[in-house]
């Protein structure tokens, strides 16, 4: 395994924007700071290529925050028979636990059987999941009587019970993995920018050769220069393809249909366990799951059509019904309205068949799609977050084909440990409540700041927000709440008490408006419960 660097690199915008001033031609250039395109940044500065990337908001401010928080192979594609997506979910899965083991790490889940057919037939088809990761597995997959589900799982409905399964899959902070992969893709020399959307591509002779980008802080345009050009915006690829198609004069089939996921948060005394609890088949046939994270109860998840693509979407009132009458199947005390710590709603991209318009279409797998317009601009959409790395290799390679970028040899990401991968055992849980624990090997750095001893709230101290505004690219009272510390997915109420003393520290540390008030018009959104 190697580490990325030993220290923190400061991360200050002023430098950050001048360093994008500069009339500097990279080999890629890469829009969208999710989970995809942060994980191209770093394959490809691993590799050696001049990398920058820009985003229009916070690293992760989209999808990439909103996951169900798992590290999984895929277990419903089983049932589909598409064992190579399952193979490779795996494979990733082992990679990422092995590259971020702060930030990801396996967690036991339990499926409670209510019918004598539901432990032999789940069974089974666990056995193949562990055949399938072969030495990969994580743990064993063991057939449950109701004593020991209900060990497993204390507050799981006994009435009625027959057993259970139990698997491995695993778990992860999906923003603070993100924070990790723009920091350790500027630790191998990439240029990360966030709040820098861009406002147009530039073409030359028809082909794509960059960007004009501005500093949403500030205001400055920059025009960024490159061989190769990622879309890497997620449910937004669209508007950057629309944007390509004008500019080249081609007709522009839409790529992907937004579809949006739905999560609660209660607290454990609801599922006081340290493994989840998973229902494969709820009563309209979607998955269900109840996981402990961070100190808290995650349930969900809907899967719900939407037209629109807004940046913070609010959950329909269907779905929040939905999944608190699902739990209240599985769950001895079913958590209420009244109990909802924070709910947040995630958009997924997912890709429609692309009819023939013009561009170049390949379909790597069911879950993700890379293409090359004539123009020669690379979108990527689709995927999870387990297989972001593999998603990386497969755009890379599309502009190896395109002849975009001169081939270099893939795998250099395999054992390419994230910032801040602690070399020794981890002891602590991602299920456990947040602490100096996700920071792994940066947890020095962070205790050597001024206001170590001065805890604001729920486990998030004064000295970290200074390291977030220093090292991790934090501009605003939100970065620091919702994706630094994640104490607005976990308790909205007291991320808006924490608030006013997080904007406090973020003005003494950048000197710039963090955006307090923008931040207490959003917080309330993540305890909007519809009627």
């Amino acid at each position: 395994m190697t580490s990325a660097t030993p220290s923190p690199l400061p991360t200050r915008r002023v430098d950050l924007l001048a360093r994008l001033a500069q009339p500097v031609q990279y080999d890629l250039a890469v829009i969208g700071g999710g989970a995809t395109g942060l994980g191209v940044a770093v394959d490809a500065a691993a590799r050696g290529f001049s990398v920058v990337l820009i985003d229009s908001h916070d690293f992760a401010k989209g999808t990439s925050s909103r996951a169900t928080k798992l590290v999984h192979g895929g277990v419903r594609y089983l049932a589909q028979g598409n064992i190579a997506l399952v193979r490779e979910a795996l494979h990733e899965r082992t990679t990422l636990l092995h590259n971020a083991p702060h930030l990801a790490q396996p967690l036991p889940f339990v499926m409670p059987s209510y019918r004598f057919w539901e432990t032999p037939f789940y069974g089974i088809g666990l056995k193949m999941y562990d055949a399938l990761a072969g030495k990969a597995g994580l743990g064993a997959t063991e057939f449950l009587g109701k004593e020991s589900t209900l060990k497993c799982l204390p507050t799981a409905r006994a009435e009625g019970l027959k057993g259970g399964v139990k698997y491995w899959d695993g778990q992860f902070d999906d923003a603070r993995l993100a924070l990790a992969l723009a920091r350790t893709a500027a630790s191998l020399g990439a240029l990360v920018v966030n709040y820098c959307p861009a406002t147009a591509l530039v073409h030359d002779n028809g082909k794509v050769a960059g960007f004009v980008c501005r500093d949403a802080v500030g205001g400055q345009e920059f025009t960024v220069r490159a061989h190769a050009v990622v879309n890497a915006t997620g449910v937004w690829v669209d508007g950057l393809r629309q944007m390509d198609g004008e500019a080249t004069g081609r007709p522009v089939t839409a790529m992907v249909a937004p579809s949006q996921g739905v999560h609660i948060v209660v607290d454990r005394e609801f599922l006081p366990s340290d493994h989840a609890l998973m229902v494969p088949k709820t009563a309209d046939g979607r998955v269900l799951f109840a996981v402990p994270w961070l100190g808290k109860l995650i349930l969900g998840t809907t899967d719900s059509p939407r037209q629109d693509v807004v940046r913070e979407p609010l959950p329909f009132a269907e779905e929040v019904r939905f999944i608190l009458e699902e739990s209240a199947r599985y769950l001895s005390r079913a958590p209420g309205v009244q109990d909802i710590r924070s709910i947040w709603v995630g958009l997924r991209p997912l890709v429609k068949p692309q009819d023939d318009d013009g561009d170049n279409t390949k379909s790597l797998s069911r879950e993700h799609t890379v293409l090359a317009s004539r123009s020669g601009l690379v979108t990527v959409t689709g995927g999870k977050w387990t297989t972001y790395r593999a998603m990386a290799e497969d755009v890379l390679q599309k502009c190896f084909t395109s002849g975009l970028l001169p081939e270099k040899p893939a795998g250099v990401t395999n054992s390419l440990s994230v910032v801040g991968a602690p070399q020794g055992k981890v002891t602590h849980r991602i299920s456990d409540a947040q602490g100096m624990h996700s920071y792994g090997s940066d947890a020095p750095f962070v205790q050597a700041l001024a206001g170590q001893s001065s805890e604001l709230g729920g486990g998030l101290t004064e000295a970290m927000v200074r390291f977030a505004a220093r090292y991790e690219y934090a501009c605003t009272v939100e970065d620091v709440l919702a994706r630094r510390s994640r104490m607005l997915f976990l308790d909205a109420r007291k991320a808006i008490e924490l608030a006013p003393a997080v904007a406090a520290i973020l003005q003494d540390e950048l000197g710039t408006d963090p955006a307090l008030q923008d931040f207490l018009a959003l917080a309330p959104q993540y305890l909007h419960v519809p009627a």
